[in-house]
């Protein structure tokens, strides 16, 4: 009996040293981050750790949380970081560099740290207008951005304030890409004939799509969205993909791209594990996950897109894009000059 005891003592005093000794790899992320509990779990059975995630809202808390951290971060790893914010990020010496053997399956077009690896593009997605299908068609909706001027569509846009939204930092970049700054007709000046349109800035996404977009019960039927919204409409509302209750605008000139990163933070205790993630999130395995849970793009040229995006999915062949370190220079400046334009 008694060594019935000590074998049975010994046992549970191994088991609490396992569970004491398995790793905690942190995840850092904005609060719209999902990944299936599957994959996950694989990672973590693969690599005898447990994951956190912690989420933190958008892509611009993420980076100032993370610049206020810095060399003492709240986790190991930071996914969401995109390309409005990626120079602050690394001009603040957030990441750790690695170069994950899976950027071979990674076109260059996302890799915009390349040589130096500070980051690792692991999806991405386009902000385009998204049009209400009862009340226009492909043809009648705005083909271009100038279109959202005309006194047809007086009353009709809501946006995001680019202060406190991505897809309204996005939107607000491609109109400085399209119009410019210098010249007899700049962004601010598409911006004004905006304001005297009765353009409506609200101040996130939520609020535009599912308060003031008339699918929802708003009254304005353009909206500033994603280009694989109407897909995610079809998706969870079980709706026939041939007839989606919205439409995207993917017209040349009139989306902007976004591309996310993620890094390993400086300072973290658990850089092996770290490289790891980095290694499983873009392996087809978590890439083919993004989709459909997210509904942007995964940058792995090999991961297989559901049937659902292989049919049905607009996706821009000509993306607006800015440099990021203009866009790092600037951001200041266009969002005050939006500001006084806009909210006066």
């Amino acid at each position: 009996m008694k060594k019935l005891l000590l074998l049975i003592g010994l046992l549970l005093g191994t088991v609490a040293i396992s569970a004491q000794e398995m790793p905690l790899l942190k995840i850092i992320t904005y609060d719209s981050f999902y990944i299936s509990d599957a994959v996950i779990e694989q990672f973590e059975a693969e690599h005898n750790v447990t994951v956190e995630i912690l989420r933190l809202a958008d892509a611009g808390v993420l980076v100032n949380q993370s610049i206020l951290t810095v060399g003492n971060p709240l986790g190991d790893v930071l996914y969401g970081v995109d390309n409005t914010f990626l120079s602050r990020a690394l001009e603040n010496d957030l990441f750790i560099p690695y170069e994950s053997p899976m950027l071979a399956d990674v076109p260059e077009e996302f890799q915009l740290d390349l040589g130096e690896f500070r980051v690792t593009p692991v999806q991405y997605g386009d902000v385009c207008l998204n049009y209400d299908a009862s009340q226009f068609t492909a043809e009648t909706a705005p083909q271009t951005l100038a279109d959202l001027t005309d006194p047809r569509y007086k009353g009709m846009l809501v946006v995001q304030n680019p202060a406190s939204s991505s897809p309204g930092l996005a939107f607000l970049l491609a109109t400085i890409a399209v119009f410019g700054e210098e010249g007899d007709y700049t962004y601010l000046d598409f911006w004004s004939d905006l304001v005297t349109n009765d353009v409506l800035a609200v101040a996130g996404w939520s609020e535009a799509y599912y308060g003031e977009f008339s699918i929802a019960g708003g009254s304005r039927p353009l909206v500033v969205s994603y280009a694989t919204s109407p897909l995610a409409e079809v998706f969870y509302n079980e709706l026939d993909p041939e007839n989606p209750p919205t439409g995207a605008v993917i017209a040349d000139e009139t989306c902007f791209r976004q591309v996310e990163f993620m890094g390993i933070l400086n300072g973290t205790q658990n850089e092996a594990l770290a490289q790891q993630f980095i290694d499983f999130a873009l392996s087809p395995t978590f890439q083919e996950d993004i989709p459909l849970n997210m509904w942007v793009l995964p940058v792995n040229s090999t991961a297989t897109l559901p049937d659902l995006y292989v049919e049905y999915a607009t996706i821009p062949e000509n993306p607006l894009t800015l440099d990021y370190a203009r866009i790092e220079e600037m951001r200041d400046a266009w969002l005050q000059a939006w500001a006084e334009t806009v909210l006066r």
